[in-house]
């Protein structure tokens, strides 16, 4: 059949919109008998056949024409760069020609037989170009190009090209509700949400703005929606689009209109647990659902997304394990007592440690960010204590630089919220150094961020400036840098610090501190009497009611309490050569207020210290309480006994339960993941937290050791790489093992993708270690691994226990017997399930064991 009118093959030309295109080149052609359109080469076309209907599409240099045909009806139609022209013939001979401005176009369709849904919408594709293809093909090459260096007009211009990008995706997929390229539009948009929030400098606006853009076209609604999709695919992209967009406003519509379907979408992508990036996006959703209210932090925890979330912290993954930290940061601050309360149910305050003792800086700040807003809470503070995490957080404060740590991650780069920020102030004034600390360093680091932004005022507006100041002239060298930093940022006066060394302080200073603590009507007093630091620090509550002129017995109480306060953070190394007030902290940080009486009562040397009775604790340093005389009696008594004292005493006393050795290379998550896991079976722990005394660092570690029933060595990859060869005993792992075998501890290695030397590869004080057989660490079955583990501790288990339960998850007998006997001696009564002190150094000021005196290297 020919087609009904005559075909050329060539290019066109048109030279006037009113008159018929003209041919440059042409060549007739012969028309196969079965075709209904003559061919053009394949480089100028582009066809669609659907039924009895061929399209076909040919271009030229400066023309495009489309043209459709079936034996009933014919169309064409042409456009040029500024008009477009259409023509219309019929198997009857009518013909038709319109002229239009590129404006407008009309398209006109006919035939004498039905055609389906999906062909016509096929055919209007073509005709008219493909919303999907043109979404999912469209560049973001010019929003990845953006920088700190770009004009605002290049950020606008980005702005308004994403916005009308993105309410076309969410009108694509609401249109076509069976639309098979739905995930694919969902993870185009989740890039483009993701690279703005990645702008230097304006990617806050950027983000903030593209997120609000998505929720007023609709967006938000189809989202809540898709969480409760049966097609896995989609679900999943958009939960994760759902974790890029949480700001402010889409929290509120989130807890508005699908709260629960959104919490058990995060838990859902939680519990998938052969998938990193589900792992990621439902802890990254609860993170942001933590951010809201105090009632939406009770309902979420309700939902399970607590309990999810401290499961996940047994992963590996360090962004999972980032978005835990944040999670648990945010409802610390945003739950109130309530919710910190049942934070302490679920031992939170235990699951921090394994994030605190991270080696990334952004899970280990979160998670001390955390547990410092849990202690500012005297509810709960012993609880808090008792964890052992609160330690960790003076070496991250003292070891990092605030405007750094701004740029090390994204998710902190653009700052808090206002809100966020409002919630931390009140740590500033909690009575724990620790929580003054690093709340001072986020202050300092917020201003740095919000300077940038141009945004300081927001300090002012939160009630941020006057603690600040406060902070910036306490005696507290950590949080009064930090502090004086973050106001000098914003542009804010610095007052007039206070040093630490309390005995150096003049009569000014004196008048200053009297002031900070509420104290302004007596201040004249202090003044008159010139009371400087050295005789501040000798006061007693006479001299307050007679010279002072306090008559108020609470006042004076009160006075007492912030006095005693002072005692515990001063420093006293302007007169304390003997280290008296390092002495009285290992009795307690109570026993500190005796410091200064001590040294003027001539007690400077530790000679002088061992000889003192309790008869001139009282009368020559003035300490009243009879209990706290005889707890330093006994301590001077103990010092006494470690004083020439070796580690071969023969009858050591075992009261420790467990040791834990770990590399801290590689070795540090499992290390204290297996404190966790112990202390929440009732057992007293001991890990090194980097935090033991420099001087007497060798002393204090091998002697809990000594003082350990059981010593857990945690093998991972290469962990005893830096023994072999070790025959001066510089490896602290090596010293470790060497005195756990001098010390008849029950050893018990935990080994983790780990493959033991050959035997004389390692020196021959250590080479029994190879001959032990050890735990293998599962880490999909942790609490399996330590119910094992408990066996062997407590001795119910012999060399040759098996546990068919084990075997079946991957154990062998090699994997799960301890090598050494049980000693009936060792074996632990059942614990009770509590919260146990664990028994890290809590001396406050640390070395690392990669550096010591001795030179002793760990890792």
């Amino acid at each position: 059949m020919s087609a009904p009118w005559p075909i050329k093959r060539g290019a066109f030309k048109s030279v006037d919109f009113n008159e018929e295109a003209k041919p440059i080149l042409v060549s007739d052609i012969n028309t196969p008998a079965n075709a209904k359109i003559r061919y053009v080469p394949e480089n100028e076309a582009r066809s669609l056949k659907a039924g009895d209907v061929q399209q076909q599409e040919s271009k030229n240099l400066e023309h495009t024409n489309l043209k459709l045909t079936t034996d009933t009806f014919s169309t064409e139609k042409s456009a040029t760069e500024s008009q477009q022209q259409k023509k219309t013939i019929t198997s009857s001979g009518i013909y038709n020609k319109e002229l239009h401005s590129r404006s407008s176009s009309t398209a006109v369709y006919s035939s004498s037989k039905g055609t389906s849904a999906k062909m016509l919408t096929q055919i209007h594709d073509f005709m008219n170009g493909n919303p999907t293809d043109e979404i999912l093909e469209t560049s973001l090459d010019d929003l990845e190009q953006l920088s700190a260096d770009s004009k605002y007009s290049d950020v606008e211009k980005a702005i308004h090209k994403y916005t009308t990008y993105l309410d076309k995706s969410v009108k694509c997929i609401q249109d076509a509700e069976h639309n098979p390229k739905a995930p694919e539009i969902l993870n185009k948009m989740n890039d483009v949400i993701r690279k703005a929030w990645a702008v230097p400098t304006y990617g806050h606006e950027l983000g903030y703005t593209l997120c609000n853009a998505l929720r007023k076209c609709g967006g938000m609604e189809l989202l809540l929606n898709n969480c409760t999709n049966t097609n896995d695919e989609l679900q999943f992209n958009s939960a994760k689009l759902l974790e890029q967009c949480l700001t402010t406003e889409n929290r509120d519509y989130v807890v508005e209109h699908g709260l629960d379907k959104v919490v058990k979408v995060a838990c859902v992508c939680i519990r998938n647990t052969n998938s990193v990036d589900h792992s990621r996006v439902g802890t990254g959703i609860l993170e942001h659902l933590f951010k809201h209210s105090e009632e939406t932090c009770s309902d979420v925890v309700k939902l399970g997304g607590l309990d999810a979330l401290l499961f996940e912290i047994r992963k590996k993954d360090v962004e999972t394990l980032r978005h835990c930290a944040g999670a648990l940061a945010n409802l610390s601050l945003y739950g109130g007592a309530e919710n910190q309360e049942t934070m302490i149910e679920r031992n939170v305050q235990m699951w921090l440690f394994p994030l605190a003792f991270h080696n990334d800086d952004n899970i280990k700040y979160y998670a001390c960010l955390a547990i410092t807003v849990l202690v500012a809470n005297a509810e709960i503070e012993a609880v808090v204590i008792q964890s052992g995490t609160l330690g960790l957080v003076e070496p991250f404060v003292t070891l990092h630089n605030p405007s750094q740590f701004a740029k090390s991650n994204l998710a902190h780069a653009h700052g808090q919220s206002k809100t966020w920020l409002k919630r931390l102030v009140p740590v500033l004034s909690s009575k724990r150094e620790e929580a003054r600390n690093l709340a001072a360093f986020h202050f300092c680091m917020e201003a740095g961020i919000k300077r940038q932004q141009g945004n300081t005022n927001i300090f002012q507006e939160i009630g941020a400036v006057e603690a600040l100041k406060k902070v910036a002239s306490c005696p507290n060298a950590v949080a009064s840098k930090y502090a004086a930093h973050a106001l000098r940022l914003i542009g804010e006066e610095v007052p007039h610090k206070l040093s630490q060394q309390v005995p150096l302080w003049s009569t000014e200073d004196v008048e200053q501190w009297v002031r900070q603590i509420g104290f302004s009507e007596i201040v004249n007093s202090f003044v008159e009497s010139r009371v400087d630091g050295d005789l501040l620090l000798q006061l007693t509550e006479d001299n307050l009611k007679d010279d002072i002129g306090l008559i108020n017995g609470i006042k004076r109480k009160r006075f007492t309490r912030e006095l005693q306060k002072l005692k515990r953070m001063a420093d006293y190394t302007s007169r304390d050569s003997a280290n008296i007030n390092t002495f009285l902290q290992s009795l307690g940080p109570e026993f500190s207020i005796y410091t200064y009486s001590l040294l003027n009562a001539g007690i400077e040397t530790k000679d002088a210290l061992r000889n003192i009775s309790e008869d001139q604790l009282l009368n020559e340093c003035g300490i009243l309480n009879s209990i706290h005389r005889y707890r330093i009696m006994e301590g001077i008594r103990q010092l006494e006994n470690r004083i020439g004292s070796d580690l071969s005493d023969d009858n050591p006393d075992k009261s420790l339960d467990v040791f834990v050795s770990y590399r801290r290379s590689n070795g540090s998550q499992l290390a204290s993941l297996l404190k966790v896991h112990l202390q929440l079976r009732g057992f007293s722990v001991f890990i090194d937290v980097e935090r033991l005394e420099a001087g007497k660092f060798d002393n204090n570690l091998l002697q809990s050791i000594q003082k350990a029933k059981h010593f857990l060595l945690v093998l991972t990859p290469n962990a005893l790489e830096r023994c072999k060869d070790d025959h001066d005993k510089k490896d602290w792992v090596h010293r470790e093992i060497v005195a756990a075998l001098s010390a008849n501890c029950n050893i018990i290695p935990i080994i983790d993708n780990f493959t033991f030397p050959e035997p004389d590869e390692l020196p021959e004080d250590m080479r029994q270690i190879c001959h032990f057989n050890a735990v293998r660490w599962i880490h999909d079955y942790q609490d399996a691994c330590v119910d094992k583990l408990e066996r062997f501790m407590r001795g119910e288990l012999n060399a040759k226990g098996n546990d068919s339960s084990l075997l079946r998850m991957g154990f062998s007998k090699g994997d799960i017997t301890p090598g050494t006997p049980s000693n009936p001696a060792l074996v632990r009564q059942q614990p009770s399930y509590q919260r146990m002190h664990s028994n890290d150094s809590g001396s406050g000021k640390g070395s690392d064991k990669d550096i010591n005196g001795s030179g002793a290297i760990r890792d």
